[in-house]
């Protein structure tokens, strides 16, 4: 298996490639036990395993649960759901961790596992060790484990319906980009009083209508014009796992992900004073000045659902929220990002304001930004080449934050430089006051990493 082993499969956050051809059946079942062996000794509880709604999930599942049963481990198969709801399956059934055969929100064609041990993601070095552990050999057990069928949708809807009654009904648009949250957000949000619009509901694998990342302002066209035509309150996006959440507002404009999170933060905090709450690097100063402003104590840390879901753990803090539209709520909920009920939550919020976004959002400064901008650069170089690039520029004097990347902080905004860990590449984005000085930003970086790269 070595001479052709998948390396780059294994990233930060998970296991991710072409269905076949880098993630195989062999992979999946070699993954069952390498995964039973990192359990804790002694553990007897099953495993939840879930998967998304790509063709080659089902034979990977299949292989998955066929490894952790060989391997003497207890599986419960709560088949074709969202990845939060294998997390929420997690504490419902205080199960011992869970696999979700997923590739997000890549194209058909991937897929991948995300996996929890007890309440905790497996990220960095324990992909790594998982890595290892693939490529050793393990006998079957001698007592085999076996599998058990069960559905955690009626209990999840059960839990949100209770935990976030809505002050009146609203009219809302949903787009699943035809993963699997269409079967979950469509009745959810129906039980909670709304009138719901649906695209794109149906699961299918090839994705037939639009790419599932509602970060990406051309897959969420249907859904503003939707929103629109149907004159909704708002609408609400999935991306391909069910874990990352778009919004756009009734004139079908986008929300984007950090105005989100200031605006559940300052809701939260009328009842919370004092919260901590923990975003990235890629987000707009306006959002951690108004988290101040609103009495609450906003954290910068490293991009990632993982890391920020550790650093909530650690800091205690209420919530959480990324540019690529992960929320995570421990206020009330489990301190995983799920994107049907963060959108629950936003509707509770409209309707105990009794406002609009376009209202909640009146009085931030007003500011010009660039969306993520992404260079290729190898990864044996990009981790180096953003090195230099701290050194360079903190040595020229500017105040520089330096927890993943390199965010320049300027007085009338911010440039950042880091390396993408799923992509071959770098990142850059940048907040000013107007186009003029965003472009002075844009020239210092760029111009040196033409001289550098």
């Amino acid at each position: 298996m070595n001479n052709d082993f998948p390396h780059h499969v294994f990233r930060e956050y998970d296991i991710r490639g072409i269905a076949g051809t880098d993630i195989t059946e062999d992979l999946a079942y070699r993954l069952g036990k390498a995964y039973a062996a990192m359990l804790p000794a002694g553990e007897s509880r099953a495993v939840i395993v879930g998967r998304d709604v790509r063709l080659s999930g089902m034979a990977l599942q299949s292989a998955l649960i066929k490894g952790l049963t060989d391997a003497g481990v207890n599986v419960i198969d709560i088949g074709i759901v969202p990845t939060p709801l294998a997390y929420f399956a997690v504490y419902k059934f205080d199960a011992a961790g869970s696999v979700q055969v997923t590739a997000s929100h890549n194209p058909g064609e991937y897929n991948g596992f995300k996996m929890m041990i007890g309440k905790s993601s497996l990220y960095g070095d324990d992909i790594q060790q998982i890595k290892k552990l693939i490529q050793t050999e393990f006998p079957d057990a001698d007592i085999l484990g076996n599998c058990r069928q069960s559905c955690i949708i009626d209990y999840y809807t059960d839990f949100v319906v209770s935990d976030c009654p809505l002050a009146y009904p609203l009219k809302v648009v949903i787009d699943a980009g035809n993963g699997p949250s269409g079967i979950i957000a469509a009745p959810l949000y129906r039980q909670l009083g709304c009138e719901v619009v649906e695209l794109y509901c149906e699961p299918d694998g090839t994705f037939p209508n639009h790419h599932p990342d509602p970060t990406i302002e051309a897959n969420m066209v249907d859904l503003a014009e939707a929103v629109s035509r149907e004159k909704a309150d708002l609408g609400i996006a999935f991306d391909g796992d069910g874990d990352r959440i778009g919004i756009v507002d009734a004139n079908g404009e986008m929300v984007w992900s950090d105005m989100l999170l200031l605006l559940l933060s300052r809701h939260l905090l009328k009842t919370h004073p004092g919260a901590t709450i923990i975003s990235e690097v890629k987000c707009s100063q306006h959002m951690y000045d108004g988290i101040i402003e609103a009495g609450g104590k906003p954290v910068m840390w490293r991009t990632g659902h993982s890391p920020i879901k550790a650093k909530m753990k650690e800091t205690g803090a209420l919530l959480a929220g990324e540019m690529s539209g992960h929320m995570f709520f421990a206020d009330r909920f489990f301190g995983f990002d799920d994107a049907a009920y963060a959108g629950a939550r936003v509707m509770q919020m409209l309707t105990d304001c009794k406002a609009t976004f376009a209202e909640l959002l009146t009085g931030i400064p007003e500011s010009v930004s660039t969306p993520e901008l992404r260079i290729e650069c190898s990864d044996e170089r990009k981790f180096a080449l953003v090195e230099e690039a701290i050194t360079h520029f903190r040595a020229k004097g500017y105040d520089i934050i330096d927890i993943d990347g390199m965010r320049i902080q300027f007085d009338d905004g911010w440039a950042l430089l880091r390396a993408s860990n799923t992509q071959p590449a770098l990142v850059l984005r940048f907040e000013a006051p107007a186009e003029d000085r965003l472009q002075e930003m844009r020239d210092l970086i760029e111009s040196w990493l033409k001289k550098n790269r």
